[in-house]
């Protein structure tokens, strides 16, 4: 959060902010007089000439009649005091957060040796290697002489790699098929907020404390009655829920109104930008993910899977748009000019209205007007995305172009006011959610709990989908056939394991796996090294995409994205070109620049192929010729740092092998 400074500013404003709405909204309410303000009765019965201008402190009615009609409202000094009554939790809330941001403070500068003016200037790694360093020096972790990489993302990410583990296997109640809108995903803040009460942090949760479950948890003769007493954690949970929803809504209406109706007079458009779920942050995440590390990775499919959502139209409702985007359009442009001629036509009543909606209308109407420019190629932009946010479901293979596929993809990559009406309608759902959905599960997640919790000295419990064992939590059609030993029931889905462990070594590649992990990894080089002899060098199918020439010039913002987007035409490429002897899948052409992006140049001996470890010696790319290593420019790997390159090619080689593992 960029710092003590900037996170106690942050916790400051939220709770001056907090008083601001409650404040100013009481003032509207009470302290206004709107017959004044909209001049529907005479300023005062004195001799006044008629055109008297009314100005703003004449609409403010005076102090002691505005404290009168707040002591008279029963109903608002209720609220009032309520609020009163939150804001005070909020503020020792954010005194208690004070007290341990000043001890996170003290321990960057003192024993990690990071000033606070110089932590914009270290990434996570740094800090990360530090920690290590200072744990082998000074143990912080009494039962362990060593940590590793591991161990320390265990510790930040406990609660929310249960979380992704609970979504991957489908034990969360948020999916839901209603009769006349069929399959729908809900997942808000508020109901995130009162599943981690349940589960995490509330007085009837499974854990104990922040490190370990209850002693009951991990015993199967006490499930059936932990189950019933979870279910009624979730009913009595859910009825507070529904008493406070009348107060809870009003807040959120409050909220969103003074957060976005400026923003939709200035920008009409701006609700029909898209924004990735909170459903989809939770199904798109690796286990063992920083929440800046995931941030980084949707935000780099963002503009792919906009246009992917983007290349679909209905013709029907184009021509409606059209239409109606016309007649607005000549009622807008009348007004307009008669505005421009004499500003007086602004003095006329509800003018102003009628241009605010009359240009939201015809926003809205252009957004259903497909580019006539656009080119129809629904599967290689939906490869495009599978490149940065790593999952799809399996089925839409092939299938980019069906509505289906699009429908779902919607629920990942949703309309931002899609995201507000959720929102808005979270504290009427949720409490159904938690009294109806919830108690079925609760058998389902407490054995969750107890078959998938594994305890590590000096880490303490957490879920044994985050240790990254391919042995134990494998699946056999991703590559690890033969390298697991997993029950259909015990493996994770949409190859999360897989995934998720060659993240995680390609973003420390100072981490040692274990050998079962070792040996896959070594499994997937050895795939890559066969697959990448079927291909062309990786130089000529790079240089011979009709889209290298802009995506790897010196221009282009990242040279690795250049990659990712040129693997994925090479394949058609290559089939159809005579100068090629041979065809080109898609998995083949991903191998072969995989094959030679172990070192983009030869003086980057850092990024050895995942699970050997920083500076492995005989690295397959450090004897490369020129010929066979991808195109970075050499200004390019000039212009960034020993770290931002690294990271840019781990980057990238993530990407590919997302794309290579979906495709065999």
């Amino acid at each position: 959060r960029n710092g003590f400074a900037c996170v106690v500013l942050s916790d400051v404003l939220e709770l001056v902010q907090f008083l601001f709405v409650v404040t100013f909204s009481t003032f509207l309410l009470c302290c206004v007089d709107y017959d004044v303000l909209f001049a529907t009765r005479p300023l005062n019965q004195s001799h006044v000439p008629e055109h008297t201008k009314v100005t703003l402190p004449d609409a403010v009615l005076p102090a002691p009649q505005c404290a009168r009609r707040i002591r008279g409202n029963g109903w608002l000094l209720f609220l009032l005091v309520l609020a009163g009554m939150v804001w005070l939790c909020r503020l020792v809330t954010a005194l208690r957060r004070l007290v341990g941001y000043w001890e996170i403070r003290s321990f960057y500068i003192r024993a990690l040796g990071i000033p606070a003016d110089e932590l914009c200037n270290h990434s996570w790694q740094s800090v990360q290697a530090r920690l290590l360093a200072l744990q082998r020096r000074q143990p912080l972790c009494v039962p362990r002489r060593e940590l590793t990489e591991l161990d320390i993302h265990h510790r930040i990410l406990r609660f929310r790699n249960y979380t992704v583990a609970l979504v991957n296997k489908s034990l969360l109640p948020v999916r839901f098929h209603l009769p006349l809108l069929g399959p729908v995903v809900f997942l808000t803040r508020g109901l995130q907020f009162n599943l981690e009460l349940l589960l995490f942090r509330g007085p009837a949760a499974l854990f104990q404390n922040t490190w370990s479950l209850r002693p009951q948890v991990k015993q199967a003769g006490t499930r059936r009655a932990l189950a019933q007493g979870l279910a009624r954690a979730a009913v009595l949970l859910g009825v507070a829920n529904l008493a406070l929803c009348p107060c809870v809504l009003g807040w959120r209406l409050l909220l969103a109104f003074f957060s976005y109706a400026e923003g939709l007079k200035r920008a009409p458009g701006s609700l029909g930008a898209r924004r990735w779920s909170l459903y989809a942050r939770h199904y798109l995440r690796h286990f063992n993910e920083l929440g800046h590390e995931l941030q980084a990775r949707l935000s780099r499919g963002h503009a792919p899977a906009t246009k992917y959502m983007d290349s679909f139209s209905s013709p029907l409702l184009a021509v409606l748009a059209r239409h109606i985007g016309f007649f607005a359009g000549s009622v807008l442009a009348v007004l307009i000019v008669l505005t421009v001629y004499d500003e007086d036509v602004l003095t006329v009543q509800h003018i102003l209205t009628a241009i605010t909606l009359l240009g939201l209308v015809v926003t809205v109407a252009r957004s259903f007007i497909p580019d006539e420019h656009s080119v129809w190629c629904p599967e290689q932009l939906l490869q495009r995305v599978l490149a940065h946010v790593h999952y799809l479901p399996e089925h839409w293979q092939g299938r980019a172009g069906r509505a289906e596929t699009r429908a779902e993809m919607a629920q990942l990559f949703q309309y931002k006011a899609v995201f507000i009406l959720e929102e808005l309608l979270s504290p009427l759902v949720t409490p159904l959610i938690l009294i109806f959905a919830f108690p079925p599960r609760a058998l389902e997640i407490v054995d969750f709990f107890r078959n998938f919790t594994v305890e590590v000295a000096g880490v303490g419990d957490i879920c044994s989908f985050a240790q990254l064992d391919v042995r134990h939590h494998g699946n056999p059609q991703w590559l690890s056939g033969g390298h697991t030993e997993a029950p259909p029931e015990r493996q994770a889905e949409h190859g999360k394991t897989e995934l998720s462990l060659m993240r995680f070594a390609l973003s420390n590649p100072r981490w040692r796996p274990p050998p079962p992990a070792r040996r896959f990894l070594g499994h997937l080089q050895a795939q890559v090294t066969r697959d990448a002899a079927t291909a062309p060098p990786p130089r000529a199918l790079l240089a011979e995409g009709p889209l290298a020439a802009s995506l790897l010039s010196e221009d282009s913002a990242l040279a690795p994205e250049g990659l990712v987007a040129s693997v994925l035409v090479a394949s058609g490429l290559v089939a159809r070109d005579p100068r090629f002897g041979q065809s080109c899948s898609t998995a083949s052409a991903t191998a072969s620049v995989l094959a030679s992006l172990r070192t983009p140049t030869g003086t980057l001996s850092g990024t050895a192929p995942p699970g050997q470890g920083r500076g492995a010696p005989d690295s397959p790319g450090e004897h490369q010729s020129p010929e066979e290593r991808p195109a970075l420019s050499e200004s390019r790997l000039r212009s960034l740092s020993r770290s931002a390159l690294l990271a840019e090619v781990a980057s990238a080689e993530m990407s590919l092998h997302a794309i290579y593992l979906h495709q065999v």
